[in-house]
């Protein structure tokens, strides 16, 4: 018999990139499905959201199903202190983290950099690409 422990996962990239005044969203899924999780917390950082605090404008929806259990953490025009480590902690089940990045401006630099980086690697695999070629003729 084998006995599998329960995961939460969050959708999407380990590290989510919004820019400032926007909506963040995450989604936890909990893979359980004898028994859903009685709770299911979500930190930022190391402190538990609290959805009556004077901030306002974060909402939580959880979802069960037969398929397991769905969270879902919605945090409205948000604020460069909304950056940080998102945790998703289900009573029952192996918690599961993203970094959020509220971003000031259009085009972070972050995200232009990582675009950059890109192109040049691509550059780079072409360039190979043909030089293997032209060898092999």
């Amino acid at each position: 018999m084998i006995i599998r422990h329960a995961q939460a996962a969050i959708s999407g990239p380990p590290e989510i990139f919004v820019k400032k005044g926007s909506t963040i969203s995450l989604t936890c899924s909990i893979n359980i499905h004898s028994t859903p999780p009685s709770s299911v917390l979500w930190y930022h950082g190391q402190s538990v959201i609290d959805f009556d605090s004077p901030r306002g404008g974060i909402s939580l929806e959880t979802e069960k199903t037969e398929a397991g259990t769905t969270s879902k953490l919605l945090v409205t025009k948000a604020l460069l202190s909304d950056s940080g480590n998102y945790t998703c902690m289900p009573s029952n089940a192996t918690p599961a983290s993203t970094v959020v990045h509220v971003l000031n401006g259009e085009h972070p630099a972050a995200m232009q950099t990582s675009r950059a980086n890109f192109k040049q690697q691509m550059s780079l695999v072409l360039a190979l690409s043909l030089v293997a070629v032209a060898s092999i003729r």
